[in-house]
């Protein structure tokens, strides 16, 4: 098993930086992918929509608070943008190359999570299998990101690394954990 730690920052602006804290970790057993995220601070803060008794698929996810995770094979330009709602919602897009050719990956047709409100904050975790989409003996690369939307309408976006001019979670040299 290969498993990191990760912590996201916001990405720099001229206002004072968001009292939150985001951290998980992220592990590959055989072609099992594992991801756990804990946001940490005021919830009250955030504008989350409560859990949905029906989560399905949807898009448009990262317009509000979403938890993401980009995942691309080393050597190639095709890459999955994966969007994790808390409210259970979820989506998984396939791109060709940078912001080309996106279109909903029909290879899973749910994706189940956890999510869990506690005293100081959110976890969520993902277990999820790629053998839908990538083989066992491929090497993966992943950027961790996530939006999150205040409640007065102020946009977040925190990840492992920020290598553009603006926020952008598709530039592929953000994807820094190789698994």
């Amino acid at each position: 098993m290969n498993e990191q730690t990760f912590s996201l920052q916001p990405f720099p602006s001229n206002e004072s930086p968001p009292n939150f804290k985001i951290s998980g970790n992220i592990a590959r057993n055989g072609n099992k992918l594992a991801i756990r995220y804990m946001l940490e601070g005021d919830l009250k803060e955030i504008a989350i929509f409560p859990p949905s008794n029906t989560p399905s698929r949807k898009h448009e996810l990262w317009k509000n608070t979403c938890f993401e995770f980009f995942l691309g094979i080393k050597n190639s330009a095709q890459y999955w943008e994966f969007n994790l709602s808390p409210a259970g919602h979820w989506n998984v897009y396939r791109l060709d190359r940078y912001r080309q050719g996106m279109q909903e990956e029909t290879a899973f047709k749910n994706l189940a999570f956890n999510v869990q409100n506690q005293a100081d904050g959110l976890a969520l975790g993902l277990d999820v299998d790629l053998d839908k989409i990538v083989s066992v003996n491929q090497v993966i690369e992943v950027a961790i990101t996530t939006v999150i939307k205040h409640r007065d309408g102020e946009v977040t976006y925190w990840a492992l690394t920020h290598r553009g001019a603006k926020a952008d979670f598709h530039l592929r040299d953000s994807f820094i954990i190789e698994l």
